[in-house]
């Protein structure tokens, strides 16, 4: 059975078989990606204690993290589009998987912000090759739940480096933690180089001559879908980054639990966002059939929610009320993501899918998600370094949920008329 992406002079099919080796491939190391990410987070008491670190300085840690991961998505972005998909997967899974090793064996604070910095660099292109890859590979009509699919790696993938990372780091030491995580993501990118993969396309203009790196960029804004989106998708990561990385330490000051413990209870809210992917992408596919817009609505209706929620569960300190509030906002933070993903691929011509892609991880970062944990490290040192100031620094990133939704449906005003405009090429496979 063939499955075909209608977007482009030419088909980009390939068999049933194959496209689901891409998704299961591309999902597997989304997951090891996001342990990686969340192993530093549950480790976070262990690497102050032992390295005697600030909350500040574990801040500027995940920041630069997040920033290497901003500077450098839309350069590998665009060698996705220039050279090769699978390639470039395979590539970035071996770098960020040896530096998560040499993460490990950092013995201060610089020996463990440059792997981690290095981490980042290897992380940044992953989802523009992955992103495209998927999308091509599935109908435009079912897109956003084969998203859902993929995306489910993230709140997988958390859950899986808080749990596992706790317990490793309670029974052998944090640096263990880092080092066995280091496996999957080899074995990974080697399994990687057997996805089918499509043609390049050449990023030309009307006169036959090459796109540079910087009009492909400037292009990307010139989509008002696109815009709005990229600004929104930065400021929902202002807030839901922050729980990302403070969330564990918090609930650990709070609740007077250990790693272990602490990984399990955030890990849970992690799990339940694994329903918020599959249901946040058959309901965008399914309000999409009723409105045109209806990706857009979807993401900017979950974000509202999702931030109401986020609000009243740090308030009240992710137990009791706010443990069980925690659980629906699991499921409602990745909600929008499915919607985000698939409209990047919607509106954007074949020469600039992983671009596109690109700079919305780009954008991720700079327009929020790599500062909120910087903010929230430094209210916390600011107001004694404990609790409270981690919850007065968790709750104000709630401002940038509420400003996501906003652009969200700025977006969506404009996206079926950038759908219609980029739906005038198609793709056929690399030999």
């Amino acid at each position: 059975m063939q499955v075909e992406i209608k977007s482009g002079a030419k088909e980009f099919a390939v068999s049933r078989l194959s496209a689901w080796y891409i998704v299961i491939i591309c999902s597997l190391l989304y997951t090891v990606n996001y342990m990686d990410r969340q192993v530093l987070s549950i480790t976070t008491e262990f690497i102050k204690k032992d390295l005697g670190l600030s909350d500040s300085q574990i801040g500027i840690i995940q920041t630069l993290f997040f920033l290497s991961m901003a500077f450098f998505a839309f350069p590998a972005a665009y060698l996705v589009d220039r050279w090769s998909r699978k390639k470039t997967v395979s590539v970035m899974a071996l770098v960020w998987s040896a530096f998560t090793f040499m993460t490990g064996m950092g013995k201060s604070f610089l020996g463990v912000l440059i792997p981690r910095f290095l981490v980042g660099v290897g992380e940044a292109g992953f989802t523009s090759g992955g992103t495209p890859l998927i999308g091509a590979a599935f109908p435009d009509k079912g897109r956003s739940l084969v998203m859902g699919i993929f995306n489910m790696a993230v709140p997988l993938g958390s859950a899986l480096g808080l749990i596992l990372g706790g317990a490793i780091s309670v029974k052998y030491g944090w640096r263990m933690a880092f080092y066995a995580f280091t496996i999957p993501g080899i074995i990974l990118a080697v399994l990687a180089l057997y996805m089918k993969d499509y043609k390049t396309v050449r990023n030309i203009d009307e006169f036959g001559q090459k796109i540079s790196f910087f009009r492909s960029a400037v292009s990307l804004f010139s989509i008002p879908s696109l815009k709005w989106l990229y600004i929104g998708f930065g400021l929902q990561n202002f807030m839901c980054f922050a729980f990302l990385v403070w969330a564990a330490p918090f609930v650990m000051r709070t609740n007077g639990v250990d790693a272990q413990k602490a990984g399990m209870l955030v890990g849970i809210i992690g799990l339940m966002a694994i329903f918020g992917a599959i249901f946040g992408g058959l309901a965008a596919d399914i309000w999409q059939k009723k409105n045109v817009r209806g990706r857009m609505l979807t993401a900017a209706t979950s974000l509202l929610i999702a931030t109401v929620l986020f609000f009243f569960m740090i308030y009240f300190d992710v137990r009791g009320v706010g443990y069980v509030i925690g659980i629906f906002y699991g499921i409602f933070s990745i909600f929008p993501v499915p919607s985000i993903s698939a409209v990047t691929q919607d509106v954007t011509p074949p020469s600039l899918k992983g671009v596109s892609w690109g700079m919305a991880v780009f954008c991720c970062y700079i327009f929020g998600g790599a500062w909120s944990p910087l903010l929230v490290g430094a209210i916390s040192d600011g107001l004694g370094g404990g609790a409270y100031g981690i919850k007065i620094g968790l709750l104000l990133t709630t401002l940038g949920g509420l400003a996501g939704a906003f652009f969200y449906w700025l977006s969506a005003r404009h996206y079926s008329i950038d759908m219609e405009n980029a739906q005038k090429h198609k793709l056929e496979e690399a030999e």
